[in-house]
């Protein structure tokens, strides 16, 4: 059954540390809505509160159409997978799929079908028998997962379920994921610290900072359209530019010349994806640069940048695929371009 989840003006207060602060925010009936911050961020605080483990010291959280703000964990619909998964090594991988059944007093013919059923669809079967120290990361996670889909629960909650794994294990079981929640429906609040994970898995993504909700949108959005310079600056991987603002504008030499945001007071910071910085030959146009380094990532490579602007030194990154990196030694002269749409500028 999928149920939405509704906070209204939550706050949470440990000491001197606002976790939380006058938060409100919707997750819909279906959905997987990942929480995406830096460290301290309160992302893990909100789901807690979510779950029952605290409780706001203002502000109410509903499932459903209930308001469960004083209503203990124990007592709220929900399954919960933890970073560190949590399971009973005195018990085998079908035994701790089976715990919260057992304790919820479900018949044995009943428990038996829905272990196997779980078993099946996160692709344990074949481990059923063995005790979680004898199964891999990975898979001790994905019992994890079936424990807290076992009864059934209305809203799912993993907070940074993937931190543990090695990346090719995290890139699967993500993937794996995503795939459980949507042939189950169940709503579901996903920590995470990554972007790339959040941006993979999520149907929205809240992006958090200092307790509070920074922007929330599809991931597309996200990415491609920062609306406060932390999201711009923690999604995406941008270039930072801090420039002047001239009558109105603000530019890099040759590169871009874009109107200045409202609100500038003399200086605009300019946000560029590498993706967005376009390599072009040294008669071709462009604000002249010379490629200093490079890191190679398969398909891509990101090429670090030098470009003198004003008797200012400009760094920059560009990701272009490797096949063309190639053509391109170290001190190779470059122009580099960027189309005014995809240079975001926020105040300073």
């Amino acid at each position: 059954m999928s149920t939405a989840i509704s906070l209204d003006r939550v706050s949470r207060t440990f000491g001197q540390v606002r976790a939380l602060d006058d938060l409100s925010i919707d997750v819909q009936p279906g959905e997987l809505l990942c929480l995406l911050g830096p460290s301290g961020c309160g992302k893990t605080t909100l789901l807690r509160v979510v779950a029952g483990l605290e409780r706001p010291d203002h502000g109410t959280v509903r499932i459903g159409a209930v308001d469960v703000t004083g209503v203990p964990a124990r007592n709220r619909p929900i399954g919960m997978v933890f970073q560190s998964y949590a399971l009973f090594p005195n018990l085998t991988v079908a035994e701790n799929v089976r715990f919260p059944l057992d304790v919820r007093g479900v018949s044995r013919t009943e428990a038996d079908e829905r272990v196997a059923e779980l078993l099946d669809l996160v692709q344990l079967t074949s481990q059923a028998g063995r005790y979680p120290h004898q199964v891999s990361g990975g898979q001790a996670q994905r019992c994890a997962l079936a424990r807290a889909l076992a009864p059934r629960p209305e809203v799912l909650l993993l907070d940074e379920p993937l931190s543990a794994l090695d990346v090719i294990v995290r890139a699967a079981l993500r993937d794996e994921i995503r795939q459980v929640q949507q042939s189950v429906g169940t709503t579901t609040v996903y920590v995470t610290h990554d972007q790339s994970e959040a941006l993979a898995i999520a149907d929205r993504v809240a992006v958090m900072n200092h307790g509070r909700i920074e922007q929330v949108d599809r991931p597309e959005e996200v990415y491609r359209d920062p609306t406060s310079l932390f999201s711009a600056t923690f999604v995406g991987g941008r270039n930072r530019l801090d420039l002047p603002v001239h009558g109105g504008r603000v530019s890099l030499g040759a590169a871009f010349d874009v109107a200045a945001p409202a609100g500038a007071n003399g200086r605009a910071m300019a946000l560029i994806a590498p993706e967005d910085v376009v390599l072009g030959g040294p008669t071709d146009g462009g604000q002249p640069a010379i490629v200093s380094s490079r890191t190679f990532h398969g398909a891509t490579t990101r090429l670090a940048l030098l470009a003198e602007v004003d008797g200012r030194q400009i760094k920059l990154t560009a990701e272009v695929p490797s096949r063309v990196a190639t053509e391109l030694s170290n001190d190779a002269e470059v122009t580099v371009h960027v189309a005014p749409e995809h240079v975001r500028l926020f105040p300073v």
